[in-house]
């Protein structure tokens, strides 16, 4: 029978093997040999003749007492464990791996431990420890949690190769055949996620990556830095920056040193249109890593833009309206429009808005339309571009989507908290206005009939109508309904009141308010005397058939019409 001094004495001897330096674990040294017999102790000096004395032989029943009091500290570890004090077992097996470190049972335990606290990272090092120290014969129990670890952390592909093994050994162990069924699903989302990112096919992208955080998530792991950044990628490939920027807080609160989580959180600002907070983001980035190059031609591009962008303002504000064009055209270019980059973002929207609005002020309105147009599909909750836009169609007589446009910038603005109760009341006035021009459109448009614009001065409207009643007169062969259609825009846009009640959509109706004592004149409504000789003195000196006027009438009127 074997003594337990010899038992340890091995065990030591087969620890030593295991692991060469060993701070805790005191080993037995070999007997020192002894010198030649033949050499007579007289033949030395005496100082010669003794030996140094060795140090003093670890006695093998401390080395027990070690590995015994190791396994009790496991032991209370194990008690801990058992009633859910996983912190308090973690400290006890930390006590006995100090004390025995090439015991993989402690740290297979200790891994539990990490396990149950969804401590994932710390739980894999352990295992893989404990693996090490078992090469020669591997534990399927070891194996097993070290494949948990890493589906846990995401690395599907080395846990199924882990398991693999433990299948080797246990090809009946129903928890690994349970646990390769979720590896096997986890590899299925990532070749998925590969194949439709590859095809930028960004929704089935999504969905498939979602699959694996919720794999990941829904057992308590730990997501990969790298799902994190595809995730902001697909959602700037989406178009959805308010997404974008929740995947990018959340990669960079859990990585706030990671250069790639800083650049990313960078671009997702500077595509908010937030260029300064951008710019903040990318520097941080470079002072960890001044070799990014994502960051660094990040950086330059938001100051070109941020640079471009206030000398369109300046021009726009110095009315050098063509300079102010070509530099957001400019700011454009630098912003691009690439898919994986949300095709510009609300920056782009913004510059497309402020180029819109210079080129109304130029008079170019199919161009102006094509960049709202442009600046809503990016951004739809715009109520400027949807204001331009509304003015733009306003101005090309399209009303009723002008009456849209109006309405939708009014609601818009309504929630935008950077509006002011002036912007709400301009646009509402700015709607009412829309909203009688759709209604004069259906009717009798008086502006289009005279050829003035809108805002047309009395004199302007004044040469109109001498201009267009030359034109329609029946005595000078024009159309005779269209000279009452000119007398009756002209006695309404004449009259400011009658004027301003028009612009506003009510009815005013040139026919119904016509010269007092003029009875069924009709078309000529709300002409004087003055009006009328100065009107018919252009027609050749009174001359011609139908003269409006006979001179044997002491009334001085005769109507032909």
């Amino acid at each position: 029978m074997v003594s337990k001094k010899a038992k340890i004495t091995k065990r030591a001897t087969q620890n030593q093997d295991a692991q060469p330096t060993s701070p805790s674990v005191n080993v037995e040294p070999k007997e020192p040999t002894a010198g030649p017999s033949s050499t007579p102790s007289s033949a030395v000096p005496i100082s010669e003749s003794i030996p140094p004395s060795p140090s003093p032989d670890p006695d093998p029943i401390e080395e027990g007492d070690i590995i015994q009091r190791a396994e009790k500290v496991k032991e209370k570890g194990n008690t801990a464990f058992k009633i859910g004090k996983y912190q308090e077992a973690i400290e006890h097996y930390t006590k006995a791996i100090e004390m025995n470190p090439l015991e993989p049972a402690f740290l297979t335990n200790r891994a539990a431990s990490y396990m149950a606290l969804k401590r994932f990272r710390l739980a894999l090092d352990d295992c893989q420890q404990a693996a090490t120290i078992q090469s020669a014969n591997p534990s399927a129990k070891t194996l097993l949690r070290l494949a948990r670890c890493q589906l846990a952390l995401g690395s599907p592909t080395p846990a199924s190769s882990t398991l693999r093994t433990v299948l080797a050994l246990e090809p009946k162990n129903a928890a690994a055949a349970q646990l390769k069924t979720k590896i096997t699903e986890l590899e299925g989302h990532m070749k998925t996620f590969e194949s439709a990112r590859n095809k930028k096919d960004w929704g089935l992208a999504r969905l498939a990556l979602d699959k694996c955080l919720y794999g990941i998530e829904g057992e308590g792991g730990e997501v990969p830095a790298d799902w994190r950044v595809w995730k902001v990628e697909l959602e700037l490939a989406k178009g959805n920056l308010e997404s974008a920027n929740s995947a990018a807080n959340d990669a960079l609160r859990l990585n706030p040193h990671s250069p790639e989580a800083l650049y990313l959180r960078g671009l997702v600002l500077m595509l908010s249109g937030k260029l300064p907070q951008a710019l903040q983001h990318v520097q941080s980035a470079l002072r960890l890593d001044p070799s990014h190059s994502a960051s660094q031609q990040l950086r330059k591009r938001v100051k070109d833009i941020e640079r471009l962008k206030e000398e369109g303002n300046v021009a726009f504000k110095a009315g050098k309206l063509q300079e102010a064009v070509d530099k957001y055209t400019e700011t454009l270019e630098r912003i691009g429009e690439e898919e994986v980059e949300a095709k510009g973002g609300q920056i782009r929207a913004t510059l497309l808005s402020n180029r819109a609005t210079t080129l109304v002020k130029l008079q170019e309105h199919e161009r102006a339309l094509a960049d709202t147009e442009a600046s809503l599909a990016l951004y739809p909750h715009s109520f400027k571009a949807q204001r331009t836009r509304a003015r733009v169609n306003l101005a090309l007589e399209n009303y009723e989507q002008a009456v849209r446009d109006f309405k939708a910038a009014v609601e818009e603005a309504q929630k935008d908290a950077s509006t002011t109760e002036r912007d709400v009341r301009e646009l509402r006035a700015e709607l009412k206005k829309a909203e009688a021009a759709l209604k004069r459109s259906k009717t009798k448009d008086y502006y289009k009939i005279l050829g003035v614009h809108r805002e047309c001065t009395e004199m302007e409207i004044k040469k109109a109508y001498r201009r267009e009643s030359l034109k329609h007169h029946p005595d000078k062969g024009g159309d005779e309904e269209k000279f009452k259609l000119v007398s009756e825009a002209h006695s309404v846009l004449s009259d400011p009141q009658r004027r301003a009640r028009y612009d506003m959509g009510e009815d005013e109706d040139g026919l119904n308010d016509g010269m007092s004592g003029m009875g069924g004149m009709g078309g000529m409504g709300g002409m004087n005397q003055a009006d009328l000789a100065n009107l018919f003195a252009q027609f050749n000196g009174f001359g011609g058939g139908g003269h409006p006027f006979n001179r044997g009438d002491p009334s001085g009127f005769s109507f032909s019409f």
